[in-house]
C-alpha cells in the first residue's frame, strides 16, 4: 500500500548559514542580540566584559535564567517563538519581549568560533558549548544525507565549572579578526541601539565596569534645535543642553481607522560636521526604534532629500505599533529592517515625511534669522547693515541666512559673512549703471553721486590688489634672505610677472606653454643643436602684453660674467626664434629678463651692457626688483590714506574678524 505521505518539506542544517552564521559582521549588532535576551529574561543588570589579550567577550545577566530543558526547548531551538508560546509579557517585570523569530542567538558565531552558556535558574545549573567548526561538519553531513534530520549536538558543561550564582552568561571566545571590540566603541554603539537603558526602565547595561548611559549616544550635545513627539518625549530637550530652539509634535497617527502613538525625536546638528564621528561615521540617520530595540538603522535614506537641511538631521522615533504580537512580523530576517512595503511602515513613512517638509521650513526660517544675528556680531558689518535701504537689507538677510546653511565649520562661516558683504557691494555696479539709465535732463544732479560712488568701488578693489602685492613682496624678501632653491625664487616670479613689469599683469597663456614649447624643440625641425636644447633647462617661457618672455633666473649668491650671460641669451634667443619662425609668429618681439643677486663680475665694462642690450635682454637684481616694487605700491597706499566709504568697511571687516 502506498504512502499517505507523499511529499515532504525537509531542513537542512546549513540554513543556519543563511539565518544567523553569517547574518552580522560587527560586535555591537551581535551583543545587541544578548542584551535584548537579557531584557526578555527579565534581567535588570547586564554586564559585558571584554578580555583583549585572551580574545574573549563576556555578557552576564541577572535574569531568570534556564534549565537544562529551557536550553534545548528554547534557546537551542531554532525558530523558537515565545510570543506563540504564552511569553509575550515578561512574568516578573511585565515588559513586552523583544524577541520574535527565535533566531537572534545564531548571530554569535558572526563574529565568534566558540559559544559557552552557563546559566542557573532556581539554583539548578546547566552549560554547554557550541564550536562553529563542529556545526558546520554536522551542516556537511546533513547535506550529504537528506533522508536524516539535522541535529547538532553542543558539549555539556559540568555543573561544578559553572560559577555564576543567578541569571546567564554567554561566552564569546575564538573571535574574528578585524573586529573592533574597544569598551569606548561598544559602549557608544550600544547606547543608540537601545531606548531602554537606565534606571527609568530598570535595565542597567556595562561594559568593563562602566553604566551605558543616554550621554553615551554623544549626539545630544551636538543637537541645535529638536522636536520631539508628544509629552513623554520632552526629556529629550534636556538631553540636548546646548540646544537654542525645540518644538513638540503630535505623537499619534490613524491607520485603517486605528490610532497609534509614536515617541522620540528629531533633531539638526549645529555644524555640518558635526554628523561624522571621529572615526568617519555617518550620524545622518533617523532610527526606527520598536520595543526599546534598533530596528531599522535609517529611515531617512527612503526620503532621497536633496534638500541642505537633510544633511543636518539625526533623530530616533518609536513606534512599537509596528511589532504588535497579532500582527504579522514586520522586521526582515536580518532583524536589522523593516519590510519597506508593509502597509503599517508606509504609514510611519508618510508621517515622518510631513514631520520632515515641517522641520525644512523651521530650519531654514531659523537658520536665515540666526544667519544675520551671527554676522552682525561683526561690529563693522552691523554698521554697514544699518546703512542699507530696505530692500538691501532684505537681500543682505537672504545672502547672510544662505550662507548660515553652508557645510563649512564656523570659522570658514565667520569669513564668508565678510566675503558677503565685499559681493554685496560688488553688485552695486550693477545697480549703478541702472541708475544712470535714470538720470534725466531734470536730475543732472544725481550724476555726480553715482560717479563718486563708482570713484569709491574702484578705488577700493585697486587698494586690495595693491596691499596683496605688498604680501606677496614681503614673502618673496623672506625667500631671497633665506636663499631658496632657484625654481621656487623662479615659480614665484612666474606666478607674479608684475614684480619683473608692472605693465606684465598676468600671463596670457595657460601653464601649459612651457611643454608645448619642448614638444615643438622636439618635432619641429627647427635645427637645434643637442646644446642648444640643453640650454632651455635654464628658462621658464611665458607670453603677456604681445611679448614672448624668457625669464633667466639665477640663485641670489651665484656670480656670473657678462660673457657667459650674453652665451646664454643668445643661445634662448636663437632657439626660441626658431621655434616661432615655425609657428609663423617671427615678427613677434622677445624680450629676456636675467634676474641676479649682484651684478656681472664684468659690469663695469660699458660695452658688455650693451652687447647684452643689443640682445634685447635686461639684468634685474632681486633688491631692486623688490625694493621698487615694494616703494612704488606702498607710494600709491601712502597717498590714498584718505579712505572711501567702502575702504573703511574693509579694513573694518579684517579686524572684525579677528
Amino acid at each position: 500500500m502506498a504512502s499517505q505521505n507523499k511529499y515532504k518539506i525537509t531542513l537542512s542544517l546549513n540554513i543556519l548559514n543563511h539565518l544567523g552564521i553569517n547574518l552580522y559582521s560587527n560586535v555591537p549588532s551581535v551583543l545587541s542580540e544578548a542584551v535584548a535576551n537579557a531584557w526578555d529574561a527579565d534581567a535588570t543588570n547586564v554586564t559585558v566584559n571584554i578580555n583583549a589579550d585572551d580574545d574573549i567577550i563576556t555578557v552576564l545577566d541577572n535574569g531568570h535564567g534556564m534549565t537544562a530543558e529551557d536550553l534545548n526547548d528554547k534557546f537551542l531551538h531554532v525558530g523558537y517563538k515565545r510570543r506563540d508560546n504564552g511569553e509575550a509579557i515578561t512574568p516578573r517585570l511585565q515588559r513586552k519581549v523583544m524577541g520574535r523569530k527565535g533566531i537572534g542567538k545564531l548571530s554569535l558565531f558572526s563574529i565568534a568560533d566558540t559559544v559557552e552558556v552557563h546559566s542557573v535558574k532556581k539554583g539548578k545549573k546547566s552549560g554547554l558549548i557550541m564550536r562553529l567548526p563542529e556545526i558546520q561538519k554536522a551542516i556537511q553531513n546533513d547535506a550529504s544525507d537528506m533522508e536524516k534530520p539535522g541535529t547538532y549536538h553542543p558539549e555539556p558543561v559540568e555543573e561544578n565549572k559553572i560559577a555564576i550564582t543567578e541569571g546567564t552568561q554567554i561566552t564569546l571566545k575564538d573571535l574574528r579578526k578585524n573586529i573592533v571590540r574597544t569598551a569606548p566603541y561598544l559602549r557608544t554603539r550600544l547606547a543608540r541601539r537601545f531606548a531602554v537603558i537606565g534606571e527609568k526602565n530598570q535595565f542597567t547595561v556595562s561594559i568593563d565596569g562602566v553604566d551605558i548611559s543616554i550621554e553615551d549616544r554623544d549626539y545630544f550635545k551636538k543637537l541645535q534645535y529638536i522636536w520631539t513627539f508628544g509629552s513623554e518625549s520632552e526629556n529629550y530637550k534636556i538631553q540636548a543642553v546646548n540646544q537654542e530652539k525645540s518644538d513638540t509634535f503630535e505623537s499619534s497617527l490613524e491607520i485603517a481607522g486605528e490610532t497609534y502613538n509614536v515617541s522620540g525625536w528629531i533633531g539638526t546638528f549645529r555644524n555640518s560636521g558635526d554628523a561624522r564621528t571621529a572615526d568617519d561615521e555617518s550620524l545622518n540617520k533617523i532610527s526606527v526604534i520598536i520595543r526599546g530595540k534598533l530596528a531599522q538603522e535609517n529611515i531617512l535614506d527612503e526620503f532621497g532629500d536633496a534638500g541642505v537641511y537633510a544633511s543636518y538631521l539625526i533623530g530616533e522615533i518609536s513606534a512599537d505599533f509596528l511589532d504588535s504580537d497579532d500582527s504579522e512580523d514586520i522586521a526582515t530576517s536580518s532583524r536589522q529592517s523593516l519590510i519597506e512595503h508593509d502597509p503599517r511602515y508606509q504609514e510611519l513613512k508618510r508621517f515622518v515625511g510631513k514631520k520632515l517638509d515641517h522641520i525644512r521650513n523651521k530650519w531654514t526660517e531659523w537658520r536665515n534669522a540666526e544667519g544675520e544675528d551671527k554676522a552682525r556680531q561683526n561690529p563693522a558689518i552691523d554698521a554697514w547693515f544699518k546703512e542699507l535701504g530696505v530692500d538691501s537689507r532684505r537681500n543682505a538677510k537672504s545672502l547672510f541666512g544662505k550662507i548660515n546653511q553652508m557645510k563649512v565649520d564656523e570659522e570658514e562661516r565667520t569669513r564668508l559673512f565678510s566675503h558677503a558683504v565685499i559681493a554685496f557691494e560688488s553688485l552695486s555696479y550693477k545697480d549703478k549703471l541702472n541708475d544712470l539709465e535714470n538720470i534725466s535732463i531734470d536730475n543732472l544732479s544725481a550724476l555726480s553721486s553715482i560717479f563718486t560712488d563708482f570713484d569709491d568701488i574702484e578705488a577700493t578693489w585697486y587698494h586690495q590688489i595693491t596691499k596683496g602685492r605688498i604680501n606677496v613682496i614681503e614673502a618673496l624678501r623672506e625667500k631671497v634672505s633665506d636663499n631658496a632653491l632657484e625654481k621656487v625664487i623662479q615659480e614665484y616670479l612666474f606666478e607674479h610677472l608684475w614684480l619683473l613689469d608692472p605693465m606684465w599683469e598676468r600671463a596670457t597663456e595657460s601653464p601649459q606653454m612651457e611643454i608645448t614649447i619642448k614638444k615643438a624643440f622636439d618635432t619641429v625641425d627647427a635645427g637645434l643643436s643637442q646644446e642648444e636644447k640643453d640650454a632651455r633647462l635654464d628658462i621658464r617661457y611665458k607670453t603677456t602684453s604681445g611679448s614672448h618672455i624668457i625669464i633667466e633666473l639665477k640663485r641670489p649668491e651665484i656670480s656670473v660674467t657678462t660673457i657667459r650671460l650674453i652665451e646664454q641669451v643668445n643661445k634662448y634667443k636663437k632657439a626660441l626664434q626658431k621655434c616661432l619662425v615655425a609657428v609663423e609668429k617671427q615678427q613677434e618681439p622677445i624680450e629676456i629678463v636675467c634676474v641676479l643677486g649682484k651684478y656681472p663680475t664684468d659690469w663695469d665694462d660699458p660695452d658688455n651692457r650693451e652687447m647684452l642690450k643689443a640682445n634685447k635682454a635686461r639684468i634685474v637684481l632681486y633688491g631692486t626688483l623688490i625694493e621698487q616694487a615694494y616703494q612704488g605700491y606702498k607710494h600709491y597706499l601712502d597717498k590714498n590714506e584718505d579712505k572711501g566709504r567702502l575702504m573703511r568697511l574693509l579694513e573694518n571687516l579684517e579686524v572684525g574678524s579677528l
